[in-house]
């Protein structure tokens, strides 16, 4: 399978090295720090605006090697491509449950573990040697860090960033488009919009308390 990378940075080169160890080909990197389209290493270069003539031209797929949520729902939005043409990059050290369901766009890095009816979403970013347990649900464009340990029954919604080390124990939810800090360990639910950090995780800033500071 031939992939075309949006984003050309060090999160990029991690799922390069995960393309090229299931056997495919890295054929273009588009970032718009490029202003035109070149060859480089047989690896085409330029920014964004080309990814569609590429897309046609070598028969590829799609995958927003970008690290940051946002960011990467903002150019899925932008992009406004079709679901089949993203690819999911699954490694092959990974270890991933045949009742486990994995979303369009979402990369599994090496050394993962997916449980049993674990369901993930779409370009959502499951980081080295993490584990997802069985009957989790991951949201849309979250990314949960190296060595995390999400126990089972967890919901996570869309967005939601779970930092290196982190763990959350069975059934709690994480609201979208929060963040849990490395090494934290979560032991209630997490609001939607919140920072959560320690052990055991407390909320340290909200939305809403973010406003309430700019405001004064």
């Amino acid at each position: 399978m031939n992939i075309i990378l949006i984003g050309d940075s060090g999160h990029a080169r991690v799922i390069a090295d995960n393309v090229t160890s299931n056997g495919d080909n890295v054929i273009a990197r588009l970032d718009d720090k490029y202003a035109e389209l070149f060859q480089e290493d047989e690896c085409w270069l330029g920014p964004v605006s080309e990814v569609k003539g590429l897309i046609e031209k070598e028969k590829a797929k799609v995958v927003i090697a970008i690290g940051s949520n946002a960011i990467r729902k903002k150019i899925v939005d932008r992009l406004a491509l079709d679901d089949n043409q993203y690819a999911t990059i699954i490694h092959k050290e990974s270890i991933v449950s045949p009742s486990a369901k994995i979303g369009h766009g979402t990369v599994v890095m090496p050394g993962v573990i997916v449980n049993a009816a674990a369901t993930i979403g779409n370009h959502a970013i499951l980081n080295t040697r993490l584990v997802i347990e069985h009957d989790c649900i991951i949201g849309d464009y979250a990314h949960v860090s190296p060595g995390a340990m999400i126990t089972g029954g967890v919901k996570i919604g869309e967005g939601v960033h779970i930092g290196a080390g982190a763990t959350v124990i069975p059934t709690k939810v994480i609201g979208q488009w929060s963040v849990v800090g490395a090494g934290s360990v979560v032991i209630d639910d997490v609001d939607m919009h919140s920072t959560a950090v320690g052990v055991p995780a407390r909320t340290i800033k909200t939305a809403q308390n973010a406003a309430k500071t700019v405001n004064r």
